[in-house]
């Protein structure tokens, strides 16, 4: 019997450029920015794209298809409209029904795209995740454009590296990590949104700036105010400041496609998710989040992770932004459940792999990881949160 060889191993090293750029009137037909960015990968080739669209965005701008179109039509030197833009239903629930997904294949298909094609995708965060799932595994991968239109995709969601579904009634459980070509964040699409989504962006902001920056977070917090308001250059530079810090993470901190366990990104997420589920969505993820968020901050003061007075700095913050700190569970339906909302830890474990990792904070910038949380304790926050905003 012939001797086997010894393994093989070589390094396998990938590059990915994450650009994030920013602009007003995108489909403007003067503005060439999304030109730029659906340049031709092959010298000499003409690229062909397919554009996917959050239907929300008919009720802010109306005739919304007819400007892509028209945008396509002055640029049709540059790149051509593979098909006529194809219409998705916005919000959490388009994510739970797979004919969506099968939409966005069939249009892909049909259109007869290749790698060497664009898929775009205009939406909010949901229509981002839906489209980016259908691209990245069509053909293996078609470079996918986001252009954001909500604050929480803008700020957040929108310059990850994630795509997905949900599945078995769980939060993306099909998904597919994948560098977008670009992300295009058009600051004028935030006007448009009704005032409770814009202001969902700004607990994104807060969290990455809790564990990141504490010079951002006394920024949001010297300007209180004026955020709660939605006066609009201190909102925009907020949500543009958000967008930086989320993306100079996933380039930077050595784990993009989370292969290890810990997700700093996801403070205040584990509560949040399992909220989402229990209400059917009815909670926003913004709104979700701060729930979430207040939990843990209560958690780490109760825990002697994090001084008293540093958390109700932080809770008074997020209240002041606008946020509801515990209405949001009343809209969880069924005799258990909050019971089963306190029992998030373990989906989110199961999620993420790996041993439970969740981030905590010590003060704004000093983020710190725990794998471990005493249940009597996360039941006594839950009480306590109840108890002060109920």
């Amino acid at each position: 019997m012939a001797e086997l060889p010894e393994a093989v191993s070589h390094s396998l090293e990938l590059q990915h450029e994450h650009r994030l750029c920013f602009t007003r009137r995108v489909f403007a037909p003067g503005n060439p920015l999304l030109a730029s960015a659906l340049a031709p990968r092959d010298p000499g080739l003409t690229p062909r794209a397919l554009v996917c669209w959050d239907a929300g965005l008919e009720n802010a701008f109306p005739g919304f298809a007819g400007r892509i179109e028209a945008w396509f039509a002055a640029h049709a030197d540059r790149v051509r409209l593979a098909t006529p833009p194809v219409r998705l239903p916005g919000g959490e629930a388009a994510k739970n029904d797979r004919r969506h997904l099968e939409t966005v294949w069939a249009a892909i298909n049909q259109a007869g795209l290749c790698r060497h094609s664009y898929v775009v995708a205009v939406g909010g965060g949901a229509v981002l995740d839906l489209v980016g799932f259908a691209a990245s595994t069509a053909h293996r991968g078609i470079p996918l454009v986001r252009l954001p239109t909500t604050s929480l995709s803008q700020g957040d969601g929108g310059v990850g590296v994630k795509n997905g579904i949900n599945f078995f009634g769980k939060k993306n459980w099909l998904g597919a990590f994948s560098v977008p070509h670009a992300i295009v964040n058009d600051l004028d699409f935030l006007a448009g949104l009704p005032p409770r989504e814009r202001r969902c962006g700004l607990i994104e902001a807060v969290k990455v700036a809790l564990i990141r920056d504490a010079g951002f977070f006394r920024v949001i917090a010297g300007q209180v105010a004026a955020l709660r308001a939605l006066e609009p250059a201190p909102f925009e530079a907020v949500i543009c400041e958000s967008a930086r810090q989320h993306l100079r993470h996933i380039a930077t901190a050595g784990d993009p496609f989370e292969a290890g366990s810990a997700r700093p990104l996801d403070f205040g997420h584990w509560a949040a998710h399992k909220l989402e589920q229990l209400s059917e969505f009815r909670v926003s993820h913004g709104e979700a989040v701060a729930v979430g968020m207040a939990m843990d901050l209560i958690y780490a003061r109760r825990s002697g992770l994090l001084p008293e007075a540093t958390a109700e700095q932080i809770l008074a913050v997020i209240q002041g932004l606008g946020f509801e700190l515990f209405a949001p569970v009343r809209e969880i339906r069924g005799d258990h459940g909050r019971q089963d909302f306190l029992a998030g830890l373990e989906e989110f474990r199961e999620h993420l792999g790996g041993r439970l990792t969740i981030p905590m904070i010590r003060a704004p910038g000093e983020r710190l990881e725990i794998h471990a949380m005493d249940g009597a304790v996360v039941k006594a926050a839950f009480d306590e949160l109840r108890a002060r905003y109920g």
